[in-house]
């Protein structure tokens, strides 16, 4: 396939750009049928694009690139089990991991959903005793706080996940606590164990391949504390640790109990493994039907985005109007401004998820690109940051993307009727907050009749910021399952358009192998040479006579 830039789609949709630069949101919006022309429906979602710089135009040109680019043949491969992942010569096959328990898809000769419900029957055994107090320490209690050690998506999906679905844990199940730590440096599992009573304490250590040194040193400085606690270290490594990998022989050989052991596969990329037993603290804090229900929103966008056309397909939609703003309309940046309190983690999962699946420079054939990609991604709780970064949205010099994310009812379900009186008036709140702000991006002065009198410069709100908003009927299982995997296309058909391959990461990885080296530095055991400034940074580090902190 060549690069899309030599394409005369391409070439047309950068005509198109140039004749249509001079519009400005405002005049597009005086269409009173906009809306209806440019916001769609599926399940719990509904997308809006009316607010992003589109023309009746536009959406038929980027379809046509769309299909010079044989998009839909790449989705049948993605849903299939083609080895769409080149440069690992595997599938990704993380839809698999929603299918419907009696479903079947079958690749190279097996179907691969008999193991994935398998591994889902013993992650529910397991959550099933944590629920029921069955599970108990080394001293006979049953376990009531557990801790995730894992980073990158072993980390950021539970964590996004557990959090906006905590109101959800089921009533009837033992009391128990979750907790997150990734960070190498021990500073979260440092403040943890303070807290915690390694008695009553559970340790799950994810990590795909078991080998990721971040997680594992969390995991050895963990051993390392219930072993100076309780004694026993078979004991403890039996009754205190749960691995969740795809090399079972690597869980063993730390110690973790066979029977305490999740596997998934290769083909299940990190930050798209919250669906597999990686999701095991969502399990625990939503229980297993909360879990399935998740897996089933998901499946439910699978679903659409194989079925539904390209001019009503909510990913490709989503898709498309970020291409047209970063290739045509040359915008680098993009915020994610969610607003709900429960939504907090929601930004930092989709940075990883889409910066580090897209953020490539080669094409699946090896050649550079000659084009932008991913933009850079940041976000927010949009409520804070109003009053973080929203100067620069409205009037500073970066053009920037934005996608406003909320749901339509809160607080339904609250008991209290005073208690629901007052949240829904602060939910409202919120929600009135989200569509104004996406409106003062789009009209500038405009939304504001009066303000169009002779004022100083420092007033000036140009307008003319594209948005999206994705607005839920309620954020629940389903309805957050079909928001992740909305996103996870949109960053598919994306790579699909571009060229790249989506499933890979090849940029961490020399990262980390350098790190290792300048570790045994810090150690004083290697004679490799460095670069002037690193060698000046190590003997800082070194120098015995560097300030010491006062305590």
């Amino acid at each position: 396939m060549s690069r899309p830039s030599w394409t005369p789609e391409w070439k047309a949709l950068e005509d198109l750009a140039q004749q249509q630069g001079a519009l400005h949101l405002k005049d597009l919006c005086l269409d009173r049928q906009r809306f209806d022309r440019f916001s769609w429906r599926s399940g719990a979602l509904f997308l809006d694009l009316s607010k992003q710089r589109l023309t009746q135009e536009t959406l038929p040109a980027l379809f046509k690139l769309a299909q010079a680019q044989k998009l839909e043949q790449a989705i049948q491969a993605l849903l299939s089990g083609a080895p769409i992942n080149t440069s690992e010569q595997r599938p990704a096959l993380h839809t698999a991991l929603r299918l419907p328990p009696d479903a079947e898809l079958w690749v190279e000769g097996e179907n691969i959903n008999l193991a994935i419900q398998a591994s889902l029957e013993k992650m529910a055994q397991l959550v099933e005793r944590l629920h029921q107090g069955q599970w108990r320490g080394v001293t006979g209690y049953p376990i009531t706080d557990v801790v995730n050690l894992g980073v990158g998506g072993s980390d950021l999906g539970p964590l996004m996940v557990t959090h906006a679905l905590a109101e959800w844990r089921p009533e009837d199940i033992a009391p128990l606590h979750l907790h997150f730590a990734s960070t190498m440096d021990g500073s979260q599992l440092a403040e943890r164990l303070k807290l915690l009573n390694p008695e009553t304490t559970l340790f799950i250590i994810s990590s795909k391949s078991f080998s990721t040194i971040d997680t594992l040193t969390n995991a050895a400085t963990a051993k390392h504390w219930l072993v100076q606690h309780l004694g026993q270290e078979a004991l403890v490594l039996k009754q205190h640790f749960i691995g969740v990998s795809a090399k079972e022989e690597k869980m063993s050989a730390w110690g973790i109990d066979p029977q305490h052991q999740l596997t998934f596969w290769d083909w299940v990329g990190g930050r798209y493994s919250l669906w597999s037993c990686i999701g095991l603290p969502i399990a625990l804090q939503i229980g297993m039907a909360g879990f399935r229900a998740l897996l089933a929103g998901a499946h439910q966008m699978d679903q659409h985005l194989a079925h539904a056309p390209l001019e009503s397909n909510l990913p490709v939609l989503l898709a498309l109007a970020g291409i047209w703003n970063i290739n045509f309309l040359g915008m680098s940046a993009q915020a994610i401004l969610p607003y709900d309190g429960r939504l907090k983690y929601l930004p930092a999962y989709l940075s990883q998820l889409e910066m580090e699946s897209n953020g490539k420079s080669t094409t699946q054939e090896g050649e550079l690109v000659d084009y932008a990609t991913c933009p850079i991604l940041w976000g927010e709780l949009g409520p804070n940051a109003q009053h973080a970064f929203y100067q620069l949205l409205h009037q500073g010099t970066e053009a920037v993307q934005c996608d406003f994310i909320a749901p339509i009812r809160r607080y339904e379900q609250m008991r209290d009727p005073q208690a629901r009186h007052y949240f829904q008036g602060q939910h409202r709140l919120a929600l009135a907050n989200c569509l104004a702000q996406s409106r003062l991006l789009m009209l500038g002065d405009a939304a504001v009749p009066d303000q169009h009198t002779q004022r100083d410069a420092h007033l000036f709100y140009r307008g003319n910021q594209p948005s999206s908003t994705l607005l839920l009927d309620e954020l629940s299982p389903s309805s957050l399952g079909q928001l992740l995997a909305l996103y996870e296309h949109k960053v598919f058909v994306q790579a699909s358009i571009w060229g790249i391959n989506p499933f890979d990461q090849w940029g961490v990885e020399l990262g980390k192998k350098i790190a290792l080296s300048t570790e045994q530095a810090l150690l004083g055991q290697t004679q490799m040479e460095f670069d002037p400034s690193t060698e000046g940074l190590l003997a800082l580090c070194l120098s015995s006579d560097q300030p010491q902190g006062t305590h």
